[in-house]
């Protein structure tokens, strides 16, 4: 599917999920798909939660028990491939990359989009977090329906 629609399907969206149940706490969700010479996600994580290893054309790995959530590595990832997912009550709360202006703020109310650019539902900015380290990389704390937990990926302004 990734190769022929540009997105992957959802076998391989839940593929790197963990169980439901771990994701009562924060745990990067890393959706990189393609083995290519990449490794800002392994050195940045300060608990080294992610290993790709010697050959750094190998798709990184997570210990989600070894993870803590911080999300060092949402805003080191060049291809804007890792977000934080933790679950509560009945929803899903991702911390997201975001690269695009203008910036939403906490409260606001913007629409979730799929994969496939799609709009799928009203997320809830919780927060907005930018500071020099992350070098033009937002991160942005959205709560969603849990529904939408496999098919939400980011967020477009209610305005477009």
């Amino acid at each position: 599917m990734l190769k022929r629609l540009g997105y992957p399907s959802l076998e391989q969206v839940k593929s790197c999920f963990p169980q439901q149940d771990v994701l009562l706490k924060p745990k990067a969700i890393i959706e990189c798909y393609e083995a290519i010479p990449c490794n800002p996600c392994e050195t940045s994580c300060p608990v080294h939660a992610i290993t790709i290893g010697q050959d750094i054309n190998h798709r990184p790995q997570l210990d989600v028990d070894r993870c803590t959530g911080c999300g060092m590595c949402i805003h080191s990832c060049p291809g804007l491939a890792i977000c934080v997912v933790s679950l509560k009550q009945d929803q899903a709360i991702f911390k997201i990359p975001y690269e695009f202006l203008p910036l939403p703020h906490v409260s606001d109310v913007w629409h979730g989009v799929n994969r496939a650019g799609e709009v799928i539902a009203p997320v809830k900015i919780l927060e907005v977090r930018s500071t020099p380290i992350q070098d033009h990389t937002h991160i942005v704390t959205v709560a969603i329906d849990q529904q939408y937990l496999y098919d939400f990926i980011t967020i477009r302004s209610p305005h477009e």
